[in-house]
């Protein structure tokens, strides 16, 4: 893959989701972290739509459900409903979503930008996809709308969050852990120099491979098998017009088989030379975004690092490596 290609790809690399019946997508690059619904405060009136404040990373932010700016029904929600931080140069705030989806490059070719699209235009371009059609969050409107703090909602928002007392202990749990992995963040000013991550399972292990390696997240595929090769090549898949080399990676790497068949076949396709290759592993977490310097440097294998993230330890594979390999290049499809 030569530089511009890379840049152009990375550049298109959206994490996508679902709100009400339809499907929205954001730039991976204004992405800092995924979590399940916390406990917010809501003073007795916010402007422009605002639903409520989060404290995060030594921040408050603002919290908004896109519908209220496309003039859409807003649903209540639950404790199953995923935020979303995101950012621009200036502000961080967060989206509520009902799901993510998953992290796709997006083929400019099938995206159409939206006409009449002005400053607080909130969707400025849709992306076609298999059957679907998914809206593209213009980030920057949504900063500007923020900026006038002069439209008030005439809903009642705190209804529309959850009141029993389980659901209660849960999101202010959640509100709680926020609070105390502040402290592990970096300060304010250095924010954006972080390294964002997908975290994987392989068998009970956690690992993590960088977001800038990731082309596409898929959590099921269909898997062709190929008589004839390695035990580390699970098969080709076949995605949108290209065969795609699927590397069973718990083989590849000498772990331990799974005892169980899996009902499903989680892969991350990966950014690497001029190679098409996806990774099956057991399960696709969260993104989310590390200090590099406080990693633990392994040396130049497949393992670029270990660190502590969450009270949880993980592994940073090395996709240089990996995908190098001259084992991989000669059985490559």
């Amino acid at each position: 893959m030569n530089s511009n290609s890379y840049i152009e790809q990375k550049k298109n690399t959206h994490l996508y989701f679902k709100l009400g019946d339809n499907k929205y997508a954001i730039n991976s690059d204004n992405v800092l972290e995924i979590m399940k619904l916390p406990a917010l405060e809501y003073p007795q009136k916010l402007p422009n739509n605002v639903l409520g404040l989060l404290k995060y990373n030594n921040f408050v932010i603002n919290v908004v459900d896109i519908r209220f700016y496309l003039n859409m029904e807003v649903t209540p929600y639950n404790i199953n409903n995923e935020l979303l931080i995101v950012k621009t140069d200036e502000i961080i705030l967060g989206l509520i979503t009902d799901k993510i989806i998953g992290i796709q490059s997006f083929n400019s070719a099938l995206t159409d930008a939206l006409p009449f699209v002005d400053n607080k235009t909130v969707v400025d371009s849709i992306y076609k996809y298999k059957d679907d059609t998914i809206y593209i969050i213009n980030i920057y409107a949504l900063e500007n709308i923020l900026k006038q703090h002069d439209v008030y909602s005439d809903i009642n928002i705190p209804s529309l969050f959850p009141k029993d007392a389980n659901s209660l202990a849960i999101m202010n749990e959640r509100t709680t852990a926020i609070l105390d992995k502040a402290g592990l963040k970096l300060a304010s000013a250095e924010l954006y120099v972080k390294n964002k991550y997908i975290s994987l399972n392989l068998n009970d292990d956690y690992y993590c491979i960088a977001l800038d390696y990731v082309r596409e997240v898929l959590k099921d595929s269909v898997i062709t098998k190929i008589p004839g090769l390695p035990d580390f090549i699970a098969g080709v898949m076949h995605l949108r017009g290209d065969y795609i080399t699927v590397i069973d990676l718990k083989r590849f790497l000498n772990l331990p088989a799974s005892k169980q068949t899996p009902d499903k076949n989680p892969v991350i396709i990966i950014k690497c030379n001029e190679l098409k290759l996806a990774l099956l592993i057991d399960k696709i977490n969260e993104l989310f975004e590390f200090q590099e310097n406080n990693a633990a440097e392994n040396g130049e294998g497949y393992y670029l690092s270990e660190f502590m993230y969450n009270n949880i330890l993980y592994t940073a594979l090395n996709i240089e490596k990996i995908s190098s390999d001259k084992k991989i290049i000669i059985t490559d499809m």
